[in-house]
């Protein structure tokens, strides 16, 4: 009798206790999943479509429910007995509930505290039943992969039982289960994605739309005469080249005399290596004279090779039509999925662009070349950042460069914004005195202490962009760009949670496209006229800079 009851003790206390493993449900991970639900309707950067809400609510709760059934796993593995009963976990249980349905109440209220700071109105639709109804899909999803996980590391668990210890066996299995699905997912899950997509945006980029016809003056890129043709363009080239703007309406706008501005594009198709299409394209400049502007940018396109005719365009109008670009694809995929399955392809492919085109540059008369500059959005910039090697132009450096919305792994972004000067903000930063980089927000020419040195470097961000301020450092610990006083456009009803935030914030950045002009990852074309104004110096007056920015808000 006394070794049944020690061994029904000892069952009760046993560290290697494997509820965990088994399918009960975690009275304390309900608790902690509803918690978790409830701060993810919570306001972050980017207004949330009912979609996202419901996607990012589901994957809360799952995460919440692992992280709690993890502490209670680790606690019993100590050899402390579990705490609280069964009454006591489904009030638990309740509770969370009734805070995540109260949330699921101020939902609507929150997002619109976003809302109103991007002048966007208020929502009409709450949409509480789709989002709960895709928040269960979700988690329902989620959960039969971790049943999945759960079999197959009893599976092992059991096998192993036999010839090692029992907590050896579980450490083993799951290691072992976590090896398996890693190599799956890795192995068979993203390799099949990546095929999918890399047909998918393929396709598009072959795509020739009707209002983008073949051109006809021979000094553009895919024209008869071009060294790329038409459909190496690419989509985006197409539309690219398609855009530029004519001399006469430049003219027109100054009321006075005008250079055609000149655009070079050379597509993914139009060679094999990055070092081709460099020198393809350097041989489209030599022909078309690019070298003969007054101002020439090096211009790193997004994944998809999507080039910001505003960004472009207005450098284009500030110095009356004397400007150059050129540009190459790397890549067709989304920016997102670029960075993650083609990581050093743009590095690869702008350090290229700009090698060719700096040595060919530096080999003109310092009195009869154009300026040289640097442009990027979102991976453009993290590329053209990449692209450059000190080493390589601290001899003959060029003059500066516009980018706007880096992403957060852009490794001379990161430094300047780690070391700006202790009194300014994160999503504001000034670093040094100025005469190096500078940051804007918003349509206003930045300032430094000092006056620019030979080097002009302009980071153009919103305080609500995703893109540039995502950290995983956000699972743990508050970013200092939460701290007040916070950007203009972030609510100061966003609060942080620990995993949540981060989990906002990720989805924000697939949302980032969809903020208005302005906010989140939409770079106005008036941002831009103040950047280049900082960064390239043209001679212009206060008011043509207005009439300048109402044109381009038209």
């Amino acid at each position: 009798m006394q070794t049944d009851m020690a061994t029904r003790d000892h069952d009760r206390t046993d560290p290697t206790d494997r509820r965990w493993l088994n399918g009960h449900v975690s009275p304390s991970g309900v608790l902690l999943g509803f918690l978790l639900f409830a701060a993810s309707l919570t306001p972050s950067l980017i207004p949330r479509n009912a979609l996202m809400q419901g996607l990012l609510g589901g994957a809360s709760f799952v995460i919440g429910y692992g992280i709690a059934v993890g502490l209670v796993a680790i606690w019993v593995w100590l050899g402390f007995r579990p705490l609280g009963g069964r009454r006591t976990g489904l009030a638990l249980a309740v509770a969370g509930a009734l805070v995540a349905a109260a949330c699921l109440l101020r939902a609507p209220y929150w997002q619109d505290s976003i809302r109103e700071l991007m002048g966007l109105p208020p929502l009409e639709s709450v949409h509480r039943i789709e989002v709960l109804g895709l928040a269960i899909a979700t988690a329902a999803v989620l959960f039969a992969v971790a049943w999945l996980f759960k079999l197959l590391a009893r599976l092992l668990m059991r096998a192993a039982r036999p010839y090692v210890p029992e907590r050896v066996a579980i450490l083993t299995a799951l290691i072992v289960a976590a090896a398996l699905f890693a190599t799956l997912i890795d192995g068979v899950l993203v390799r099949y994605m990546l095929v999918v997509l890399d047909t998918s945006y393929a396709q598009l980029d072959e795509l020739v739309e009707p209002d983008t016809e073949k051109p006809a003056e021979p000094w553009k890129t895919g024209s008869a005469e071009s060294l790329v043709s038409w459909i190496d363009l690419g989509r985006e080239g197409r539309r690219f080249i398609d855009g530029i703007p004519e001399r006469a309406d430049i003219a027109e706008f100054w009321s006075g005399d005008a250079v055609q501005p000149v655009r070079v594009y050379v597509g993914l198709n139009a060679a094999d290596t990055a070092d081709e299409r460099a020198e393809i394209a350097l041989a489209e400049m030599l022909r078309v004279g690019a070298f003969d502007r007054a101002v020439l940018a090096v211009a790193i396109p997004t994944g998809t090779g999507f080039m910001d005719q505003n960004a472009i365009e207005t450098l284009e109008y500030l110095h009356r039509g004397d400007v150059a670009t050129v540009a190459a694809q790397y890549s067709y995929l989304q920016s997102p999925f670029s960075l993650i399955f083609e990581p050093g392809y743009g590095a690869e492919t702008a350090h290229a662009l700009l090698k060719a085109v700096y040595d060919h540059w530096t080999g003109l008369p310092e009195n009869d070349r154009p300026r040289l500059y640097l442009q990027g959005l979102s991976l453009g910039a993290l590329s053209s950042e990449q692209s450059l090697r000190l080493h390589e132009i601290i001899g003959d450096p060029l003059q500066g460069a516009l980018w706007s919305g880096p992403p957060f792994p852009s490794p001379i972004h990161s430094w300047a914004t780690a070391d700006r000067n202790p009194q300014s903000p994160e999503w504001l930063p000034t670093f040094e005195d100025g005469s190096l980089i500078r940051f804007m927000n918003k349509p206003e020419i930045p300032e430094g202490e000092s006056d620019w040195g030979p080097l002009r470097v302009v980071y153009l961000q919103h305080a609500s962009d995703p893109i540039v301020f995502f950290s995983t450092d956000m699972l743990w610990q508050v970013p200092d760009w939460m701290r007040h006083p916070r950007g203009p456009d972030v609510s100061p009803k966003m609060r942080w949670v620990p995993v949540v935030t981060a989990l906002q914030v990720a989805a924000d950045m697939a949302l980032s496209n969809n903020a208005p002009i302005g906010h989140g990852h939409q770079y106005a074309a008036a941002s831009y006229i103040d950047g280049w104004i900082a960064v390239t110096a043209p001679d212009i007056d206060p008011a043509d800079i207005d009439r300048l920015k109402a044109r381009f808000a038209q």
